[in-house]
């Protein structure tokens, strides 16, 4: 089915800061008009350019708003991610909407709670403390005389300041921090939700691009003839770029396959090289406009610690690359409209891709305008606006708007990767086991994640930037999940060679009070102490901490000694991230992470060679499937004292060393490389 677009007007009461930021980059709207408006009849709109792809972020903001607006959280409407219409937002990402948006908002609303209170009294000729706001009115409690919201304002931009409103406190809740269903949750399940795939418009045309054969090869020569044969089929070439237009996308897609074109090749390198090229290859500040910066943290005297260690450990660890592999493969479509361009496409950044835009044809932003509907996932992997260029490149020579969506082999293929990595450790203890040095350094992967939550008084942590032969960026966690691998499989690794058990060698060297609350709930949740340990059957501990959030995850696994079979039964994860504003949706944040974090641990990999990637596809690129889902126990820790963090990413790093630790405790085996199980068997003597 699809969707007529209708109603696509910029003017609205929350556009007018739409643009403004301040020098490093975070929005300039310091008007409550700016993030919130009230209707005449009273109703609510709320303005902010996060984007929604599944985490149901929608329904904890319109909590948060609510919450100090004295409104059931239906009352909100939330208009989100359109840059005509919405305040400049640097992108969905880093879970930072929850610490960052949430809190504005929280700011935003309970300052327009005091407005609308103040309103109320000059109207009643009452003092503003004899006033009670809820459910859309302000009441005179004494009188029984009354204000509805939209009597109050009028309809009216508010342009009142919000700096400075205080907002109620968590412990006081009655809205945000409740148990909350999503609010598009009956729409999503009944099919009504659209996508931008759904999406149509009047005298639309479909696109399709033609890929090169491999990475960095260049076009020499083209036949259009076949494809142009074909009813309603217009070819469209721009040095390497070709596309085609047609009046349906299976027509675009055979027409891009009757091209014939010529290419220039270069040689690639192929997967199984990978991580010795990555340690030798460091990146130069010329070879990136914005390459990953260098992180080098120094404390103490490493060399002389090391040399007066009891016991010395020194290991290599290496990730993979991976796909993002979103349900929702990259969409796009695309009108130019009296020289004005018009975007409808799932992306974390509609600002980035506003400015991609700008800079592909060489017009002012304010000439374009991005509108991101509700995205099917991304995972860190919709930074960019590929699929926008593209469907504005064929609309522009097409002159009607075009739709373009990748397919899953495009998908696989040209969108970026999570970063591969190599990490080595060296590590030194003293004859009671306390760590006395510490020795990290990532190769490529990149610095999220990468300090020690352990006490180590002598530590060196680095990390090393390194030309990559694919090309790499965000992914949900990003570096957190291979530095907490390679940290928590070391750390397990000291305990079990000094005799120790795991949960207690940790514990040992924390000072860290929250990541210490996290582990002994995972653990007494998951029956540390007590785990049976049958044949062919073992248990694994890891915990960490980044973004603000605290995580420890248990895993029990099973191993088929005749086959070699991996299967991980039972999983148990305490996750903390300050006050929780939805509890519903943080759960469902924290099992997703896990089931998505199975895949990377267990048999998620990109192989390539020749610039090729030969897994393009779900049938070559495994997945978790329902057969390799465990048993999860989600175990929330609200700390109502603390400031909300997000809760997106956090949850994934754990699951790895985890199962890498269980497998160690059932077979004896270390393994030392994500994935654990690329053909989800392990050799077992």
């Amino acid at each position: 089915m699809s969707e007529q677009l209708l109603n696509t007007s910029a003017h609205a009461p929350g556009s007018a800061n739409a643009s403004r930021r301040t020098p490093d980059g975070e929005p300039d709207a310091p008007a409550i008009g700016d993030w919130l408006h009230i209707e005449c009849d009273g109703s609510v709109v709320v303005y902010t350019g996060k984007v929604e792809v599944g985490q149901h972020i929608r329904t904890s903001l319109a909590q948060v708003v609510a919450e100090e607006l004295r409104l059931p959280v239906g009352a909100i409407q939330l208009v989100m991610a359109d840059t005509d219409r919405t305040p400049f937002d640097m992108g969905t990402f880093g879970s930072l909407t929850t610490p960052t948006i949430s809190y504005r908002l929280r700011q935003v609303a309970a300052a327009t709670r005091l407005l609308l209170r103040d309103l109320a009294a000059n109207r009643l000729g009452v003092e503003p403390h004899e006033l009670v706001v809820a459910d859309g009115r302000v009441t005179h409690a004494p009188t029984g005389r009354t204000c509805g919201f939209g009597e109050l304002t009028q309809g009216r931009r508010l342009t009142e300041t919000y700096a400075g409103a205080p907002i109620t406190s968590p412990d006081q809740w009655t809205v945000a921090g409740t148990e909350v269903q999503p609010v598009e949750g009956l729409s999503i399940v009944s099919g009504v939700q659209r996508y931008t795939p759904d999406l149509t418009l009047p005298g639309m045309l479909a696109g399709a691009v033609l890929r090169p054969p491999s990475f960095g090869a260049t076009l020499v020569s083209l036949d259009a003839r076949a494809a142009q044969a074909l009813p309603g089929v217009t070819v469209i070439r721009e040095g390497d770029f070709v596309g085609v237009t047609a009046p349906d996308r299976h027509t675009a897609l055979r027409a891009r396959d009757l091209l014939l074109a010529e290419w220039t090749v270069i040689e690639q390198l192929p997967s199984t090289q990978l991580f010795d090229y990555l340690r030798s290859n460091p990146a130069g500040a010329e070879d990136a406009p914005r390459p990953p910066l260098p992180l080098h943290h120094e404390q103490g005297q490493v060399e002389a610690a090391c040399a007066g260690a009891e016991l010395t450990f020194a290991q290599t660890y290496s990730v993979a690359y991976i796909a993002h592999a979103p349900l929702e493969p990259r969409a796009a479509l695309a009108d130019w409209t009296s020289g004005r361009l018009t975007v409808w496409t799932g992306t974390q950044r509609p600002f980035g891709v506003r400015g991609e835009l700008s800079e592909a044809f060489q017009m002012p932003e304010q000439s374009i305008r991005v509108i991101v509907p509700d995205t099917g996932s991304a995972y860190g992997g919709k930074h960019t606006g590929e699929a926008a260029i593209e469907a504005a490149r064929l609309a522009r020579t097409a002159q009607v708007p075009v739709k373009l969506i990748w397919t899953r082999e495009e998908e696989f293929t040209w969108a970026y990767f999570r970063p591969a990595g190599v990490i080595d450790i060296v590590s030194g203890v003293q004859a009671d086991g306390t760590l006395i040095c510490w020795e990290f350094h990532n190769y490529n992967s990149g610095a999220a994640g990468i300090h020690t939550p352990y006490d180590v008084p002598n530590q060196r942590i680095a990390f090393h930037p390194t030309l990559s032969p694919l090309r790499q960026g965000a992914y949900r966690a990003l570096a957190a999940t291979a530095n907490h691998f390679a940290r928590e499989t070391h750390m397990d690794e000291i305990a079990r060679a000094l005799g120790v058990d795991p949960l207690t060698y940790r514990l040992k060297q924390l000072k860290d009070e929250r990541l210490r609350a996290v582990l002994e709930a995972a653990a007494e949740r998951f029956g540390w102490e007590r785990a049976a340990h049958e044949p062919g059957c073992g248990n694994g501990i890891a915990a960490g901490t980044e973004k603000g959030s605290y995580v420890a995850t248990c895993a029990e696994i099973a191993v088929d000694r005749t086959s070699g079979e991996v299967r991980v039964v039972r999983v148990v994860q305490a996750f903390e991230c300050g006050a929780i504003i939805n509890p519903t949706a943080l759960r469902s944040q924290v099992e997703g992470a896990v089931v998505q974090g199975l895949g990377g641990a267990l048999f998620e990999a990109i192989a390539f060679e020749g610039g090729r990637i030969s897994t393009n596809r779900f049938s070559s690129y495994r997945v978790p499937r329902f057969a390799d889902m465990p048993v999860i126990e989600v175990l929330l820790l609200d700390r109502k004292d603390l400031a909300s963090a997000g809760g997106g990413e956090t949850p994934m790093i754990g699951i790895a060393p985890a199962i890498g630790n269980a497998i160690f405790d059932a077979t004896g085996v270390r393994l030392r490389s994500m994935p654990l199980v690329p053909a989800g068997v392990l050799q077992v003597d």
